[in-house]
């Protein structure tokens, strides 16, 4: 990709590659010649010479487009935009290339993402190396034998459903490792914990331990001591014991988490389930003026310690942040085996019975309390409902507010939606809601999900995106970024083929366009962020928000969709990635 500008190539007259007819201002651009010396901010910047795609209502798809001052301000053909631009504008040859808004992370963890970027990696392939239980160990005791005495060491990713013995490693499995130092294992899902038997000592976990409300202590039936495997809010009482970073460490992990989003193309993120201590780390790094990409965080409000009256929310970005609302989790995770459901599970969890549907977080009474006193206050909600037990839940709960407080534009986000059926899907039409789909799940646990979750009709309506279409909803998807990487193209390429591990089709009439799988990372992101007027679509007065990839999805082979390279992110017009040249 090439760059200058048109009026120093006048000057010279360099005349090395043309874009279009060659006697408009004499519009080249200089193969190799640098514009580095002129100050871009003062410049506007002419994309042309590869496809331009807006996520506009027409979708359409202008030869150029300009930028300048961080805005987009103007679209068209190369003689329009460089009208508007004017002569000093700097060229970006994109040579082919593809260059669309920048991706919107609907549901991510960003926070959680920095901080397991210090853990051990525990998972299995693609995202690590742990294909067996004894995996795991010989990865722990590695790691171990290269740290410093510690009290604890704290590992992220394990996943049952890939593992050949497809169970949780145990306490007996990670004593091994060791029984001085504490382990701690957090599952893939973020919703299970395996601990050895040093770390449920620490946590004051034994057979006289009661299971807390919304969790459960996983036991050896005969002993009913704890086998070291911990289920959603029991996982709580080793959480607070782990190791903490110190603020320094936690703003240097953020920076990298955040090189790691804009690698993928991602310009607006999310931290779902903010703690305090999450929003006073990324208001830190807000005001250091460390923020290179937008953040907006939801914090956690069903803790017995927190209140909605706690923060403040805004519209507005304050050096890149932002507080958009509160979250709420109502169930756990599929693979995991927690999440709420109406039917039973194809295979129940070790030791439950087969009519086993999970279990709700929070009692339909609470649910409804913390929903009605969002709505009251006009604070936007996303709700994590991964069953179609817990999305009725919620469902409820925001219908019987919506009856108290009225019908204002809430945009309630169900985020996951996994499980819902197309009666729920009608109900959430009516009450204005947004989900927001982990459609990353038909690859990364589809098969999972066929053969030992739900069953072959279930698991092929799991993140049901095209009944969503054919209603005419506004939906997004997203990676849930750890649980799997902020990998926005093998996101897209999931919601269009939703091929498994396997290569099995899952629900081949849930898959949807690469238009609509780009739409709902892009401009219907924008809407759930109340961030369409600004973000989301190349419009002229949009922020230039902006990724350029190496082929456009829309006509490659859908299969190849997932090989299309990331090659810059461009933040307010600004580069804030650039992928390395290949040597």
């Amino acid at each position: 990709m090439y760059t200058t500008s048109i009026k120093a190539c006048i000057k010279r007259g360099l005349v090395l590659r043309t874009f279009f007819i060659a006697n408009f201002l004499g519009a080249v651009v200089a193969n190799g010649v640098s514009a580095q010396s002129i100050p871009a901010s003062d410049l506007a910047t002419i994309y042309v010479n590869g496809d331009i795609l807006t996520m506009d209502k027409t979708a359409s798809n202008p030869d150029a487009i300009a930028t300048k001052g961080g805005k987009i301000i103007a679209l068209g053909t190369p003689q329009e935009v460089i009208s508007v631009a004017g002569p000093d504008a700097i060229m970006r040859d994109l040579a082919g290339q593809t260059l669309l808004p920048g991706f919107i992370d609907a549901h991510g963890h960003i926070s959680l993402t920095a901080l397991f970027q210090a853990s051990v990696n525990v998972s299995s392939p693609p995202v690590g190396t742990a294909v067996t239980v004894q995996d795991i160990v010989s990865i722990l005791s590695a790691a171990l034998a290269k740290r410093k005495p510690s009290e604890w060491l704290v590992g992220w990713g394990y996943d049952d459903s890939l593992l050949q013995e497809q169970r949780h490693p145990t306490r007996d499995d990670l004593d091994k490792v060791s029984t001085d130092v504490a382990i701690a294992l957090v599952h893939v899902s973020g919703h299970l914990m395996a601990c050895n038997s040093r770390c449920l000592t620490l946590a004051g976990i034994s057979a006289a331990t009661a299971d807390p409300e919304g969790g459960v202590i996983r036991r050896n039936a005969d002993t009913m001591i704890p086998n070291g495997v911990l289920e959603e809010s029991a996982t709580y009482l080793v959480r607070g014991l782990l190791p903490k970073a110190t603020d320094e460490q936690r703003l240097v992990l953020l920076g990298m988490a955040q090189d790691y989003y804009s690698s993928h193309g991602i310009t607006t993120v999310q931290d779902g389930a903010a703690s305090r201590s999450d929003v006073a780390m990324l208001r830190e790094a807000a005001a250091r003026g460390n923020w290179e990409v937008d953040v907006v965080a939801y914090p956690l409000v069903q803790m017995p310690d927190v209140s909605m009256s706690d923060y403040n929310y805004s519209r507005n970005y304050d050096n890149g942040f932002r507080i958009g609302g509160v979250k709420l989790v109502l169930d756990g995770s599929p693979q995991g085996k927690t999440a709420f459901l109406s039917k039973p599970y194809l295979h129940p969890p070790h030791g439950e019975n087969a009519d086993y549907l999970g279990y709700p977080i929070l009692p339909d009474a609470t649910v409804k309390k913390l929903v009605d006193e969002a709505y009251s206050k006009g604070i936007p909600l996303i709700a994590h409902a991964n069953g179609d037990a817990a999305a009725d839940q919620l469902i409820s709960a925001v219908g019987q507010s919506q009856k108290t407080h009225g019908k204002d534009d809430y945009r309630t986000v169900m985020i996951h939606a996994q499980t819902v059926r197309e009666d729920q899907q009608d109900a959430m039409k009516a009450l204005g809601m947004v989900p927001s789909y982990f459609s990353a799940h038909t690859f990364y646990w589809g098969d999972w999900h066929r053969d030992s979750v739900f069953g072959v009709e279930r698991a092929s309506r799991i993140s049901p995106l095209q009944t969503t279409v054919d209603r005419g909803m506004v939906f997004t998807t997203h990676n849930d970024t750890p649980i799997v990487p902020p990998d926005m193209l093998r996101l897209v390429w999931a919601s269009v083929n939703r091929v498994t591990r396997s290569g099995v089709v899952l629900g081949p009439d849930q898959r949807i366009s690469p238009l609509q799988a780009l739409r709902s990372v892009t401009i219907n992101a924008a809407y759930q962020y109340f961030e369409e007027a600004s973000k989301g679509s190349l419009e002229v007065g949009k922020i230039a928000d902006l990724v350029i990839l190496s082929a456009n999805p829309t006509k490659v082979d859908p299969m190849d969709i997932v090989d299309i390279e990331v090659l810059e992110t461009i933040k307010n017009g600004q580069t804030i990635y650039r992928a390395p040249v290949p040597q």
